[in-house]
């Protein structure tokens, strides 16, 4: 009974790992964003995208597994020669994607050393046709022309050149201490300029405040002059105005009764009041011809009195 039993339990045990062999060999998980080319009898037969799928066995296998997610290469560093026959250390990241899985199995060894390779080239033509101070004014269109020369290259291989950028520009140490002291002059033109500006805008400044100064003082002492003028003319026509009201009232208080009279004493008082004063503050005195003829002065004095009172009327 145990010789019957053990040839079949082997059998069995064969019979089971048989299955798990073949199951393994057709059973096939493609992940998520890649997909595996798979070839019949070495041709290619399809492309498997992401997910569980079963082989024929012995006969299909898994050639190819490519990741469809954008990936990334970083470009060795390398000399150029720019126009102005400056050496310079270049290097840059290029950024790709397989668009087309079956292309890239099968049109090109290896797409990544392509497309590095071919970076290189074409930057070094890029770099070379610029003067090194523009190489880093312009890596904005370096970065454009190097992924526009590989992005057509790249069609054929199955794979989109999405960007690439340059990392580093390094010049010889001797460029970089003469662009140094380069900048150095043109911060030092910078200042100068900024400065000499400074002091002529001071300058226009200054003058435009005392030419606004001496507009101001001017009309100042003009306005002062007018006033000080309308002041002595209205001051002249007050006195000649209060000159004539009194002219007029003495005038009146002639022609009144008894005006004349007192007109003549007033005189009198003040002839001899005045003459008292000539004594005084004067050494020498002069006396008039007729100081004996009170009367008659009196009677020239209210003469004149008399014709300036008519000639007011």
């Amino acid at each position: 009974m145990d010789s019957i039993l053990n040839p079949t339990l082997v059998a069995v045990l064969v019979l089971a790992a048989l299955v798990v062999v073949v199951l393994l060999k057709t059973a096939v998980v493609v992940p998520q964003k890649t997909e595996y080319i798979i070839e019949r009898l070495g041709k290619y037969n399809k492309t498997l995208g992401a997910g569980f799928h079963i082989l024929i066995p012995f006969l299909d296998r898994v050639a190819y597994r490519f990741m469809l997610k954008e990936e990334v290469l970083d470009i060795p560093s390398q000399t150029c020669i720019t126009k102005d026959n400056v050496t310079v250390d270049v290097d840059g990241l290029i950024y790709l994607q397989v668009v087309d899985s079956k292309t890239a199995a099968y049109g090109i060894n290896d797409y990544r050393i392509a497309s590095s390779q071919l970076a290189q080239t074409t930057l070094r033509s890029c770099i070379g046709k610029i003067d090194l101070d523009k190489t880093f004014e312009e890596r904005e269109t370096i970065n454009a022309q190097v992924v526009d020369s590989i992005d057509q290259a790249a069609q054929a291989w199955g794979v989109k050149v999405l960007r690439y950028e340059v990392k580093d520009i390094v010049p010889p140490q001797s460029v970089k201490v003469a662009m140094e002291a380069q900048m150095t002059a043109e911060r030092e033109k910078r200042a100068a300029i900024a400065r000499s500006e400074g002091e002529r805008q001071s300058t226009i400044n200054r003058a435009e405040g005392d030419r606004q100064d001496a507009i101001l003082r001017s009309e100042g002492e003009k306005q002062r002059k007018i006033n000080e003028a309308e002041g002595e003319a209205r001051q002249i026509l007050a006195i000649a105005d209060a000159t004539a009201q009194g002219l007029k009232t003495v005038a009146e208080q002639l022609r009144a009764e008894g005006g004349a009279e007192a007109a003549n004493l007033r005189v009198a008082e003040k002839y001899v009041g005045e003459f008292g004063n000539l004594a005084k503050t004067n050494n020498t005195l002069i006396i008039p011809a007729n100081v004996a003829d009170l009367a008659g002065m009196v009677t020239t004095a209210m003469t004149a009195l008399q014709k300036t009172g008519q000639q007011s009327d």
